[in-house]
């Protein structure tokens, strides 16, 4: 749990990748390639995948959006908003990855892990646990 924990600080205390590592690139590569067993597994992963700040602050719009429409939806009863609101969560995520992280989003081979994830850190963009 070692190299998990300093993953999470790394992102939290460098969240501009200010600083690199070795060690932090090796434990990153070791997490990439493993099957996780729970999220509180993969939570940690999810993190060092948006270490960049702009890629974060895209997730953030992007889900803050989503929820606008979704809201949208409710009120008109028109389904056309539910479109939309899953159109901005996931293509200003994916602009944050392929633009500014440089990496391929977690959804692709996590999806519901990748969902939850998504939810948690949006959570704590907004309490300031992680920075925006």
């Amino acid at each position: 749990m070692g190299h998990v924990t300093y993953i999470y600080y790394e992102i939290l205390i460098y969240p501009n990748n200010t600083r690199t590592s070795h060690h932090k690139e090796s434990a990153v590569s070791t997490l990439a390639g493993k099957k996780y067993e729970s999220f509180a597994e993969f939570y940690p992963f999810y993190l060092s995948e948006h270490a960049n700040r702009t890629c974060r602050r895209l997730h953030f719009a992007g889900s803050t959006l989503a929820l606008l429409f979704l809201l949208t939806t409710l009120v008109s009863g028109n389904p056309w908003w539910l479109l939309a609101a899953i159109v901005s969560g996931y293509l200003f995520a994916w602009i944050g990855h392929f633009g500014f992280e440089k990496n391929r989003p977690a959804t692709f081979k996590y999806p519901l892990y990748s969902l939850m994830g998504d939810w948690v850190m949006y959570s704590q963009l907004w309490s300031g646990k992680i920075p925006l």
